[in-house]
Order: structure tokens, then C-alpha cells, then sequence
């Protein structure tokens, strides 16, 4: 399961629309790990001043890898992130997640780079056939 809803939360979803302060609390308690990569390289991006910044250090354990792998394959759960960082995020095999400022300067272009199958494939290591 994606993400542990708590009864209220659920019976609020059964009777009309959940508001994404409400979505984004039940993600950062139910995928933690995730939570701390998106919001860290979120917090990165916004630091180093050039619209960009990534994360590409592999989860400690499967268990960690789900995590992000569930949060940025939901369009519902990275469309929530994205609007509560502010941020444009990019995801490459199974752990390097990059967050994008694209009014920075040079970022869409950086964004357009990173998102391309020459990238991708740039981006392969034996270490990571698995993942």
C-alpha cells in the first residue's frame, strides 16, 4: 500500500475533495524517507541559488527505494509535492530525484537535459541493473 490514510482522512475523501495540506500531511507520515529526499533537494534548490538541485545518493534499503519510487509513479502524490515545494521534480533511476526552479535562469533548459533518453542513458551504472 502507497500510503497509510487514517480514518478521517478517508471519510473525508468518501464525502467530497481532500485539500492538499491534508494530502501532502498523510504522504510526509506514510513515506518518510521520501519526504526527506524531495523536501531536501527542494531546500537544496532553493539554496544554491541555480534553480536546480538533485539527490544521488541510492535509498539505504528496498523498503526506502519504494518509497520514492510509489511518490514520484503517482501522478496525484507528485503533482501535490511539486505544488507545496514550488518545484518541477525529475526522477532517474530509481533514486536520483532532482528539483528545478524553472523561472531560474538556465533552468528549463537544465530540466530539458536531465528529463532526455541521452541523459537517461548517461546515467546508467552496473550498481543499479536492480533497482
Amino acid at each position: 500500500m502507497s500510503l497509510t490514510v487514517d480514518d478521517r482522512l478517508l471519510e473525508r475523501a468518501l464525502r467530497d475533495e481532500v485539500d492538499d495540506a491534508s494530502f501532502i500531511a498523510c504522504v510526509r507520515e506514510s513515506l518518510p524517507y521520501a519526504w526527506e529526499v524531495i523536501s531536501g533537494v527542494a531546500a537544496r534548490m532553493r539554496e544554491g541559488g541555480a534553480g536546480f538541485a538533485d539527490n544521488q545518493t541510492p535509498p539505504p534499503d528496498e523498503r526506502a527505494r519504494g518509497q520514492l519510487l510509489r511518490v514520484l509513479a503517482s501522478d496525484a502524490m507528485r503533482g501535490a509535492l511539486e505544488r507545496h515545494f514550488g518545484v518541477r521534480l525529475a526522477f532517474q533511476n530509481c533514486h536520483r530525484v532532482a528539483a528545478f526552479d524553472l523561472d531560474a535562469d538556465g533552468a528549463a533548459d537544465r530540466h530539458a537535459r536531465f528529463v532526455s533518453p541521452r541523459a537517461q542513458l548517461l546515467n546508467q551504472s552496473p550498481d543499479l541493473v536492480d533497482c
